[in-house]
C-alpha cells in the first residue's frame, strides 16, 4: 500500500544528492566503492519507507535482497548482456563488477538504519503531543 511519508523522502533526497556528489567527485578506493554502496542501501530503504506503508524489517529485507540481486547480476555480466557496458550512467547506477565487500557494505547499511530505527524510532520531526491536562 502506498503511503507518502515526507520525512523519509526528504532523507532519501539528501542521500541521493550525496550519492551524486560521490559519483562525480570521489574517485578513490574507499569512498567511491564502499561508502557509496553503504549509503545506497540506506537511500533505497528511506525511499521505500517514504512510499510504502510496510514494517521496517520487511522493507529492510526487501532492500537488502534487491541489493544482493543487483550485485549478483553484476557477477552474471548484466550490463554486457543488455549492451549497456559503455553507458557511464548504467555503470554508476547498476555497477560494473561483482565484489564480496559490496555485499558487506549493503548489509552494514541496512544494519545501521535498522539500529537507528530501533533506537530512536521512525524518522519523524513532528512535535509529539503532550497529553491533555485532566480537568479539575
Amino acid at each position: 500500500m502506498i503511503r507518502i511519508q515526507k520525512h523519509y523522502l526528504l532523507v532519501a533526497s539528501l542521500l541521493f544528492l550525496l550519492e551524486i556528489l560521490i559519483a562525480l567527485f570521489a574517485h578513490d578506493k574507499i569512498i567511491w566503492p564502499y561508502a557509496g554502496d553503504f549509503l545506497a542501501t540506506i537511500f533505497l530503504y528511506c525511499l521505500a519507507r517514504g512510499l510504502l506503508s510496510a514494517p521496517p524489517k520487511k522493507v529492510a529485507l526487501g532492500v537488502l535482497l534487491l541489493s544482493y540481486l543487483i550485485e549478483s547480476l553484476q557477477y552474471a555480466g548484466l550490463l554486457a548482456w543488455l549492451g549497456w557496458q559503455h553507458w557511464r550512467l548504467a555503470r554508476i547506477v547498476l555497477g560494473s563488477h561483482f565484489e564480496w565487500a559490496d555485499l558487506l557494505a549493503y548489509t552494514l547499511g541496512i544494519g545501521l538504519i535498522l539500529g537507528i530505527e530501533r533506537q530512536i524510532g521512525p524518522i519523524c520531526w513532528q512535535r509529539r503531543r503532550q497529553p491533555a491536562a485532566l480537568p479539575r
